[in-house]
């Protein structure tokens, strides 16, 4: 019976990417008290350019940047950060937001949501433009 031997084809590494209590912009996390809880994963991706509408999550979520820049403004402070490939960070919560493509490239992101069943990650505001035309 043979056994694996530590060779740099097989070694297991990790690497911390994020530990954090809160969210990028220094507001506390709470995590929902539910007896349905949820976690849902998203791979999202922005073409050079767009932008999302304003919009909030009502629960906390962490992102993950693959590839790209993404600028992500406050509407309350106007506030802004660029994330780019590689930056890991926890995304505020019922703070009316948008994200911003600001790259040549796609922006590809994956997200992950910690939330409750039947609860919508995403609340949009339609009726107040980003920009104006």
């Amino acid at each position: 019976m043979g056994f694996a031997q530590n060779t740099s084809e097989n070694i297991v590494k990790s690497t911390q990417i994020l530990q954090t209590k809160t969210t990028w912009n220094g507001a506390a996390i709470e995590f929902p008290e539910t007896e349905s809880p949820e976690i849902t994963a998203l791979h999202i991706e922005f073409a050079p350019g767009s932008e999302t509408t304003w919009h909030s999550h009502p629960v906390p979520s962490l992102a993950y940047i693959l590839s790209g820049e993404l600028e992500v403004t406050l509407r309350e402070s106007g506030e802004t950060k660029i994330f780019s490939e590689g930056d890991a960070f926890a995304e505020v919560i019922n703070t009316w937001h948008y994200g911003k493509n600001v790259g040549d490239v796609p922006v590809k992101l994956v997200v992950f949501y910690v939330g409750e069943e039947g609860i919508k990650l995403t609340e949009q505001d339609e009726d107040v433009r980003v920009r104006e035309p």
